[in-house]
């Protein structure tokens, strides 16, 4: 029995007592009660049985009652149910249901039978998701803080595509404006062996991309003009860093499915079109030689300028095309990865919102993510020898690989600041949180193997025989996974997925140590034996969706 199908149960049975009462008082009352109302939640303590429920202390009060005496009615009507062994009442009136071996163990079988597709739900079936993440300026290599945005933000895709959504990965290249200017003087001043610019980028990334783009020039740089020399450098160096950028992201498993660049926004019209449509609405007005957005109709702290007073568009404009663009494009939802020093910026953008007639923080989504700092030897990394004044993503996987590199990027909430010790990492332990998963998953296809080679086959399920302890909270802990999945969709919170999975990891390892899946010695094979071979191969294809939704791979030996 499932979880959904137990509060489906036990949804029908509220009914059926609120039906009796309002039978008994002609006054009656609607509890107005949804089956996402009557959920079930593993207890705490696994003694107190495999589910329990609150929901008799929430109806109480309505149906005039004491909640022990709604708890009573609703478990004698669990008890009757084929499945569940035994319902028990405690304290004020949680209900605690324990199920029989049978039906608690024949997840297992469903688990397997499922494989890949165990834990996807449909949350978001037919809704159209745009979620941009990363957007390194194509200025230099992408620093820890892009960096955990791009194992983020694709976890966060993979978690919203196994909840139904159709999701388009896009990544904003930043080429239009001061900072492309400041880069082009700067490879610029490295190639004619000048000091960089007050105001430029260091590192040696630079010389080297002066280096290329003398290389890729179908002409001679040196004839030129210097303004035509630092187009030159601009343009062939800007598309030698967005080739840069996707090599290095392509490499840690991350992929988009649009790139889009800001220029296209001025060139196309695009903001124009926005300021045309905000216009319509009302809530453009000019002042001082400016175009202004009146802003604070929607709880902004002030009104912002779009057009300079010199006719030079603001940043926002750009936000405003961009805007618009995406939801002309369909998207039903817009999802925005940004750092904490775009924390100020959220007001104007939701206000932005609700000046094109959207809603806030559904048709547009912003997610803040802290800083990563990497920690060696209990020290903080500095700097990048490549990239003089940044840690880079070539640094973390230069360090510890892709594996634990996006692992440790997505266990915790993105929301928080993060150290990751790069000491750690390295270690092949129990407590190297990729390594353990990671192991725990070789474990089950080690185990897989030994019984193929012992004559332990899965030809017969007898989930009844499941009755150990340490089965029945491994059982317990695969059945949460569909749950976990949705909850971290619907929160945006990809780490619950990790924390879940190495959660499984520690009672997987437990039940190995309980539970022989391969008889000893001269033993024969039993259903025993065949039953746990289901209940193992089951954890491993657990783990391995797990880690699949984090772009982490699933090794098979270790």
């Amino acid at each position: 029995m499932t979880p959904a199908e137990l509060s489906q149960s036990l949804f029908d049975l509220i009914q059926d007592v609120s039906e009796r009462r309002r039978e008994a008082d002609a006054s009656g009352v609607d509890l107005g009660l949804t089956l996402a109302d009557v959920a079930v939640e593993r207890p705490r303590n696994r003694d107190h049985g495999d589910w329990a429920s609150s929901i008799a202390l929430k109806i109480a009060k309505p149906l005039g009652a004491n909640p022990r005496e709604i708890a009573a009615e609703l478990a004698a009507g669990l008890e009757q149910l084929a499945d569940v062994a035994s319902v028990e009442i405690a304290g004020p009136g949680f209900i605690n249901i324990r199920l029989e071996a049978a039906a608690a163990g024949a997840l297992a079988k469903t688990i397997v039978d499922q494989g890949a597709v165990y834990g996807t739900g449909h949350l978001y079936d037919g809704l159209k998701i745009n979620l941009e993440f990363v957007s390194a300026n194509p200025t230099g290599p992408i620093h820890m803080g892009g960096v955990r945005w791009a194992a983020v933000g694709d976890s966060l895709a993979r978690v919203l595509q196994a909840e139904g959504a159709d999701v388009t990965r896009e990544y904003y290249f930043n080429d239009h404006g001061s900072q492309i200017d400041r880069f082009a003087r700067s490879v610029l001043a490295s190639y004619l062996g000048e000091a960089t610019p007050e105001d430029g980028y260091g590192g040696a990334y630079i010389g080297d991309i002066a280096a290329n783009v003398l290389a890729n020039y179908d002409g001679d740089v040196a004839a030129l003009p210097r303004d035509e020399q630092q187009e030159v450098f601009r343009s062939i160096g800007v598309d030698l860093m967005f080739t840069e950028i996707k090599d290095k992201l392509h490499g840690f498993g991350v992929d988009f499915d649009v790139y889009f660049h800001e220029d296209s926004l001025h060139e196309s019209g695009a903001v124009n079109r926005a300021i045309e449509r905000l216009r319509e609405q009302g809530h453009i007005f000019e002042a001082d030689g400016a175009i202004w957005l009146r802003t604070t109709t929607f709880g902004d702290d002030r009104d912002r300028v779009i057009i300079r007073s010199n006719g030079e568009p603001a940043y926002i404009s750009g936000d405003l095309g961009y805007y618009l663009d995406k939801r002309e494009r369909g998207f039903d939802q817009c999802l925005i990865m940004l750092g904490a020093d775009h924390h100020g910026y959220v007001g104007r953008m939701m206000a932005m919102v609700s000046a094109f007639g959207d809603e806030p923080g559904v048709n547009l989504q912003i997610l803040i993510g802290q800083m990563v700092n990497l920690l060696k030897d209990g020290e903080p990394v500095r700097m990048s020898k490549r990239a003089g004044t940044i840690v880079t993503l070539d640094d973390l996987v230069d360090a510890v690989g892709v594996d634990a590199g996006r692992y440790a990027l997505v266990r915790s909430n993105s929301d928080s600041q993060l150290d990751i010790d790069l000491d750690l990492l390295g270690k092949r332990t129990n407590d190297n949180p990729v390594f353990y998963v990671q192991y725990a998953h070789a474990r089950t296809c080690s185990v897989a193997r030994n019984a193929a080679a012992s004559g332990v086959e899965r030809t017969v399920f007898a989930p009844e025989l499941l009755v150990h302890d340490s089965e029945s909270a491994l059982l317990g802990v695969l059945q949460e996974f569909p749950r976990v999945v949705a909850q971290a969709a619907e929160l945006r919170e990809p780490h619950r997925v990790a924390r879940y999975i190495e959660e499984v990891a520690g009672y997987y390892h437990r039940w190995y140590d309980n539970c022989r899946v391969i008889p000893l010695g001269e033993e024969p094979v039993t259903d025993l034996h065949r039953t746990r071979l289901w209940l193992n191969d089951a954890t491993g294809q657990v783990i391995r969706n797990g880690l699949g939704l984090l772009g982490v791979t699933a090794p098979e030996r270790m």
